[in-house]
Parts: C-alpha cells; sequence; structure tokens
C-alpha cells in the first residue's frame, strides 16, 4: 500500500509538473464605449479590446480597435481595480502615459502588443508601490482585478482627459472554466497530500 502511495503521489508530481510547462491563455473582452465610461460618456466612439493573459510567460497581449472618437487619442492604458466590479474608476495599473506605441492624435485605429509582466516598464510605478512594491505584487493584483472585473482598458482624447471610452474586462466562459478547473485540481492534489 505504501509503494502505491509513493508511485501515485511521484505521477501526481509529474503530472502537475508537466502541466505548469504549459501555458494557460485566459482572454477578457470588452466593448469600448462611451457608456461604459464612469460616469458615462455621450461619444459615437465605439471599438474592442482583448486581453491574453499567459499565465506561464507573464505576458498579457493587449489588442484593440477604435473609431468615431470625437477628438484625438492622448493615452490609453488599463485601470485596475475598482472597488466595484464592472463599475466606478481606478488608477492606472499599466505603463503611464500610455501603452508604448498605442497611436496618438488620431480618432480611429488600432493597437497590439505584448506586454511582459516581469518588467517594471510595463506598469505604473504607483501602481507597483501600492501592492507590495514588487512586481510580482503587481501582477497578482491586476491578474486579479481583470479576473474579478475590476478592470477596463480606456482611452483618453483630448476632449475627454479622463477618458472618452472604455472596455470593462470580463473574463471569457471558457477561460474562467479552465482556470477553475486547474485551481480545483490543485487544491484536490494539496488536499490528499496533506492528507
Amino acid at each position: 500500500m505504501k509503494r502505491f502511495i509513493i508511485a501515485t503521489l511521484l505521477a501526481a508530481s509529474g503530472f502537475l509538473a508537466a502541466s505548469s510547462a504549459q501555458a494557460t491563455l485566459i482572454t477578457y473582452r470588452g466593448t469600448l464605449s462611451g457608456a461604459a465610461e464612469f460616469p458615462a460618456v455621450v461619444t459615437p466612439g465605439t471599438g474592442s479590446a482583448v486581453v491574453v493573459y499567459d499565465t506561464v510567460a507573464h505576458t498579457l497581449n493587449i489588442s484593440a480597435t477604435f473609431s468615431g472618437l470625437t477628438s484625438t487619442t492622448t493615452a490609453s492604458h488599463i485601470h485596475c481595480c475598482t472597488a466595484r466590479t464592472f463599475a466606478g474608476n481606478a488608477g492606472v495599473a499599466t505603463e503611464v502615459p500610455s501603452f508604448v506605441g498605442f497611436p496618438l492624435g488620431v480618432t480611429s485605429g488600432s493597437y497590439t502588443n505584448i506586454h511582459d509582466l516581469t518588467l517594471a516598464s510595463s506598469y505604473n510605478p504607483t501602481f507597483v508601490t501600492a501592492n507590495g512594491g514588487t512586481l510580482s505584487g503587481a501582477e497578482a493584483a491586476l491578474v486579479a482585478g481583470l479576473a474579478n472585473g475590476n478592470a477596463y482598458l480606456n482611452i483618453h482624447t483630448s476632449a475627454f482627459p479622463t477618458g472618452e471610452i472604455r472596455a470593462v474586462l470580463a473574463p471569457e466562459p471558457a477561460s474562467m472554466a479552465l482556470l477553475t478547473v486547474g485551481l480545483l485540481g490543485m487544491g484536490a492534489v494539496r488536499k490528499r497530500l496533506r492528507g
């Protein structure tokens, strides 16, 4: 019996090691609109945002398209973490004053870039300080904010310096199911190892 338990534990640890080497991609989506601003903004501006978090590479792949803004873009970034789910305002979490390479001075455009969350340049220094002063603390806070609907991508313009359109980033159901199954599996293995 003892050999069976040891073999089971070794197999489980091998499975976990193999599983942890493969990336889990968690996708968050949102529709950019003035109605999503807090308070709401009347604007014909629209767009969409997709953020994909890679749990192994510790990256955010951010893509956004937008059009119809009333004035030209001045900045864009992710804000986190609001006190209420899908509502309210929060400070800037990602780089300031804007995502590197985001199209500024335009009323329509698109943006795609991968942000390395292990680099200080990917964050607003104030966000890092507010979350334990470490990059791992900042990443954990941002990922939790995304998972809980407490983060949003905002596009600021000259007419609306606090934001003309925003997308509250919500996890896709398949991504949340995968994350939940993974966390439950890890919890079950830990429980068995302790028992």
